[in-house]
């Protein structure tokens, strides 16, 4: 039987799915994300710090992600036709804060890293959609108060989203592939062993090989707009 007829699929997708889509990767060589430093716009101690300035950088990337300059590339599409198209149970769990795997017409991928159109309350927890900038003037709809609003993104020191339903799903999973992923970032870079610890095959789709390529039984060098296509339908053949 082949390693590809699977039942029970977990998809994770990192920078490297984007990057092709115009946005750039997490850090760069200089440990610089867009020419700022990580703990300064990418920690709870960075907000606090300086509130506006993270406030800044991210009005920045969300006005990017919006822009016309952004779109969906053919490995989006490809994942969403496997999601739709597959017979099993196939889950898309994504580092990356865009909503390019929703426009490309995935249903409900996990963001385990939150996402860049929406915030939250700081008060509450309650989560709010927002295409436009946050500042602090605007007030929570849940609270009345002003400065209570951050983005709902995941920083460095804080827990990824929904990790028991990401757990449970690779301790049951038949097939785990990983797309365009570093492998340098945890909890996320340890999916492989835990779905390995399952007994299933597992494939890396890379430019290159991750610092976690040893752990995968398969490995598909190249642009993952260029190797997600073939390697999906080769999935709905054989299932």
């Amino acid at each position: 039987m082949s390693a590809l007829a699977a039942k029970r699929i977990v998809i994770l997708t990192g920078a490297g799915i984007s990057a092709e889509s115009g946005i750039k990767t997490f850090r760069a060589a200089d440990g610089l994300w867009e020419e700022h430093r990580i703990e300064d716009v990418a920690t709870p101690e960075g907000f606090a710090a300086n509130p506006e300035r993270v406030q800044r950088f991210y009005n920045g990337r969300r006005r990017q992600l919006l822009s016309d300059a952004v779109k969906v590339n053919p490995a989006h599409i490809a994942l969403a036709e496997l999601e739709k198209r597959f017979d099993g149970e196939c889950l898309l769990v994504t580092q990356n804060i865009d909503d390019l795997h929703e426009r490309a017409g995935s249903d409900d991928p996990i963001h385990m890293h939150g996402e860049l159109l929406k915030m939250h309350c700081t008060r509450s927890g309650e989560v709010f959609e927002i295409h436009g900038d946050i500042h602090a003037e605007l007030s929570c709809a849940c609270c009345g108060k002003t400065g209570t609003l951050r983005p709902h993104v995941v920083w460095f020191g804080e827990m990824p989203l929904q990790m028991p339903c990401i757990e449970a799903a690779l301790s049951q999973c038949d097939l785990f592939i990983a797309v365009g992923t570093s492998g340098n970032v945890y909890p996320a870079a340890g999916f492989v062993q835990l779905a390995r610890h399952a007994g299933a095959h597992s494939i890396e789709v890379n430019l290159e090989a991750s610092s976690q390529h040893s752990y995968f039984d398969e490995h598909r060098h190249g642009l993952a707009s260029e190797v997600l296509p073939r390697l999906c339908e080769e999935i709905l053949a054989s299932s």
